[in-house]
């Protein structure tokens, strides 16, 4: 089955749109009630201002759900709104929803946008540790990551694209990343929310987040920022960590987007915990860590580019 008629087939089996184009996305306008449900032009422009607003839809897929709930309570919580996690008039006039421009747009393909595309990879670590890098599996993997979207949302703009190099196709606008000192770290277990905050409290960013489960918890209380490391390796060992497949020897597998921390390690001070990247953006939201932090590759790269060690990090239950 082919992503492309994955995708279709996932809106015609959720009743939401069969297509939706760039053209819908700009035009789209909050018309007195909330998102509608399923995949939509209105949920796609909403996370691509929040986005903008330095607060982190996770993937921009055009769904309405959990992570862009999330995201608009906190968007609430910023302005001093009521909290309800959904969109009205004052939420939109805030988002400057009625003037935003350049939603969407278009983008040529590059060598260098498809140079870490490594191919299918195994799921069995033994057989991850020989590999060089774990890179993207698809091109169109890549270049999603890279305007902060969803696959199959992307494939869906661009039902009749091959993402080669050198091939122009539709994306969205997200912003560059946020810049700023960040003094403090804050991740919220219940809201499933990271603040990242300057020395004076202002709001630098704010993701989602995946934290651990009961059987792998993750860490409470204070502590700090140890390290920065991008294009981490990780460090596979049983006793320490988890169980994966019959593994039962220590592993070294090598960096890559889809490598289990991601693009980015944040090494906290309490040992083999950290804040990291995930290789399965889209299902943040919908499973729990080992126990550290994960958080898109996107939002864990901007993170990394304003904090360094001592940044204190907080969790709060």
């Amino acid at each position: 089955m082919t992503r492309q008629f994955l995708a279709v087939l996932i809106c015609f089996t959720t009743g939401a749109a069969m297509a939706i184009t760039p053209e819908d996305i700009e035009a789209a306008s909050f018309e007195g009630q909330g998102l509608p449900d399923g995949q939509s032009p209105l949920s796609v422009k909403v996370q691509v201002l929040l986005d903008r607003a330095d607060i982190s839809p996770g993937v921009i897929d055009g769904y309405k759900g959990g992570m862009v709930e999330s995201a608009l309570r906190a968007f609430e919580r910023r302005e001093g709104l009521e909290i309800d996690g959904d969109i009205d008039a004052e939420v939109w006039r805030r988002l400057k929803g009625d003037t935003a421009a350049g939603i969407t747009g278009t983008h040529r393909i590059s060598a260098k946008d498809l140079e870490h595309v490594t191919g299918i990879l195994p799921t069995d670590y033994a057989q991850l540790a020989e590999r060089d890098r774990l890179g993207y599996e698809r091109p169109s993997e890549a270049l999603a990551e890279l305007f902060h979207m969803d696959e199959d949302f992307l494939i869906l703009l661009n039902p009749d694209a091959r993402f080669a190099e050198g091939d122009e196709i539709a994306v969205v606008r997200p912003k560059a990343d946020a810049s700023g000192e960040v003094a403090r770290i804050l991740v919220h277990r219940e809201t499933g929310r990271l603040e990242a905050l300057s020395k004076d409290g202002s709001i630098l960013g704010n993701y989602p987040v995946a934290v651990g489960s009961q059987e792998t918890p993750s860490p409470s209380g204070k502590m700090e920022v140890n390290a920065v490391a991008p294009e981490p390796t990780y460090t596979y060992n049983p006793d320490l960590n988890f169980q994966q497949g019959d593994n039962d020897e220590v592993l070294i597998l090598p960096p890559g987007a889809n490598g289990p921390v991601g693009l980015v390690w944040i090494d906290l001070s309490k040992p083999t915990y950290g804040i990291h990247g995930t290789p399965d953006p889209a299902r943040l939201f919908v499973e729990q860590s080992h126990g550290c932090v994960r958080m898109t590759n996107w939002d864990v790269q901007e993170l990394a580019g304003m904090v360094g060690p001592g940044v204190s990090v907080e969790f709060v239950e």
